[in-house]
């Protein structure tokens, strides 16, 4: 059996879960409604103030849904009690970031500034010109927006130059060496 399938989803006051037909779950919070059609072949009830997913058998493809259904409706009822963000941090001489309305502008070390705008639902917001913060209810359209971002000059692993997460580890190589 699923560990992470079995857990009932403890549903938060001030949240309320909608399951409608072909398993459209509806999850309305204090930070805003995500709607999601999961996977047919799964069970979910609510129970009181939980929410209960059971699979119908034991074939792989089963065991494998089980426990993605529950996290995707966990993460749903954390995004719109408490939110995404994910942090971005920018290193390198002259690379710089600006917000200006929707519009996040990247100078990246290329002979044009980079320009994004900000997907429906996600927000950004930069501290200090070299930190980026990326947040959101969904929580993944705030990873994916936050790749993007770190795609246009991802990190180099000599000088460690370019965007990175917050929380990366960047593995740093050694240079050349002169001939002796």
């Amino acid at each position: 059996m699923s560990r992470i399938g079995r857990m009932p989803i403890a549903i938060p006051a001030g949240v309320t879960v909608e399951i409608a037909e072909n398993n459209q779950v509806t999850v309305k919070g204090p930070k805003g409604t995500l709607t999601r059609v999961l996977p047919k072949e799964m069970e979910i009830k609510k129970e009181g103030e939980e929410v209960l997913v059971s699979r119908p058998n034991d074939l792989k493809r089963m065991k494998s849904l089980h426990g993605l259904t529950r996290t995707l409706i966990h993460n749903m009822v954390v995004g719109v009690t408490e939110g995404y963000q994910k942090v971005l941090e920018i290193n390198g001489v002259g690379y710089r970031a600006a917000k200006q309305g929707k519009t996040l502008t990247l100078s990246l070390g290329y002979s044009h500034p980079v320009e994004m705008t900000d997907p429906e639902g996600i927000e950004t917001t930069v501290e200090n010109q070299t930190k980026i913060i990326v947040k959101g209810i969904d929580k993944e359209k705030v990873g994916q927006f936050a790749a993007e971002i770190r795609s246009k000059r991802g990190p180099e692993p000599y000088k460690g130059k370019g965007i990175k997460y917050a929380d990366e580890v960047i593995r740093r190589k050694v240079g050349k060496t002169g001939k002796k």
